[in-house]
């Protein structure tokens, strides 16, 4: 069986230290630098991303500078924080405390106010990696992305539970390779 190799990459810096969800924030010159660095010596066949702009800006570089295909799927998108988005954790710490460490332990019981339905956020992933695996069968393939959506495909992977979440490490502009198994959608 011939394999899609999937390295996911996430975002640069945007500065910003706020659950940001589906914000469209744009990248820092770190966040340009952190990107550059991270793919320096990789070699992939494809590109696809996220369509917001911390991850499409740096996706259409790359793509353009290695004359790679592009592809843009909103599927890739971060989870909607909902009443959180763009709130300063600090305040979040101060003003939900309690929420926001159920949130961490359980993300799919203790959702943020107003936040997208974790199954949701879960099965669009899924069907986008799904489809880029079975698309681009026997090709490498660099998905920019964000860090939930790492999180969350790691744990999907690695069969972990999603409470687990909180304690992947997925730095900015970090790539983590995705053993990805043809149509998958078990769930965790």
């Amino acid at each position: 069986m011939t394999t899609t190799v999937i390295d996911l990459l996430r975002h640069g810096d945007t500065g910003q230290r706020s659950y940001r969800g589906q914000l469209d924030d744009p990248l820092t010159d770190i966040g340009w630098a952190q990107l550059r660095a991270a793919v320096d010596g990789g070699a992939w066949d494809v590109v696809v991303t996220s369509t917001l702009q911390r991850c499409a800006a740096f996706a259409r570089e790359v793509a353009a500078q290695r004359a790679l295909p592009l592809h843009e799927d909103a599927r890739l998108a971060e989870y909607h924080f909902g009443r959180w988005q763009g709130v300063p954790m600090e305040t979040l710490a101060e003003t939900d405390g309690d929420a926001l460490g159920r949130f961490w332990r359980d993300p799919v019981a203790h959702p943020p106010p107003g936040a997208e339905n974790f199954e949701v956020f879960r099965t669009r992933l899924c069907a986008a990696i799904d489809d880029i695996a079975t698309t681009f069968v026997g090709k490498r393939v660099l998905v920019v992305t964000h860090g939930g959506a790492i999180r969350l495909l790691r744990c999907v992977v690695e069969r972990r539970g999603f409470g687990d979440m909180a304690g992947i490490d997925v730095a900015h502009a970090s790539l983590h390779r995705l053993p990805w198994p043809a149509r998958t959608t078990a769930a965790t």
